[in-house]
């Protein structure tokens, strides 16, 4: 789904980060099927790291109603009944077996964001893919996960340009933390951005 251009993008991201021994983990937020999680893993795999795990983070049931009265931004947002973005975690771990990628560097937390993520057990990341959709979700990646990204590690956006509320809440997020570091395309809505400070 993501298309050529944003795995080419997220390949470049995970073997920057290796190459500069930039401390940390990968996590993708929003996962979906797994595919960009399975290519992160890969990855390592084929650079021989074995010193890094793969977070896979999603409900696995689909994306959370809005909450207009917190979230204005995801007033009317619909992803929420949308059938084909609920995939369960036994599909997606079956989708990593299939490349024989499933194993000790790869680790699932499920459920909502808000509820997984402020008390995931990671203490350092290189990679964070946000692959939410709505503001709250991608909000709530960015506030619990953005703190523990090393310098020289990667943010990368995957609905950026397509969808509004999503980069509400990047611009919201980078204004609230005074992020300068620029932000460059991957491809028409993935963007990505390297941390400096």
């Amino acid at each position: 789904m993501i298309g050529l251009a944003r795995l080419d993008n997220l390949q470049y991201c995970v073997e920057d980060v290796v190459r500069n021994d930039v401390p940390g983990d990968l996590i993708e937020a929003g996962v979906w099927r797994g595919g960009a999680s399975i290519f992160m893993r890969a990855i390592l795999k084929a650079h021989g790291v074995t010193d890094r795990v793969v977070w896979v983070a999603d409900s696995f049931s689909g994306l959370p109603p809005p909450n207009p009265d917190k979230y204005p931004a995801d007033r009317g947002d619909i992803h929420h009944t949308v059938d084909l973005l609920k995939v369960p975690l036994e599909e997606v771990r079956s989708n990593f077996a299939k490349y024989d990628l499933l194993d000790d560097g790869v680790r699932f937390l499920k459920g909502w964001f808000s509820e997984t993520l402020p008390s995931a057990p990671i203490s350092k990341l290189a990679v964070l893919r946000v692959d939410a959709d709505m503001y709250q979700s991608t909000m709530d990646a960015l506030t619990s996960m953005y703190p523990k990204l090393s310098n020289g590690g990667y943010v990368v956006i995957d609905d950026y340009g397509a969808l509004g509320q999503c980069k509400a809440a990047v611009d919201d997020f980078r204004d609230a933390n005074a992020i300068k570091d620029a932000i460059r395309k991957a491809d028409w809505t993935g963007i990505f951005w390297k941390r400096s400070s």
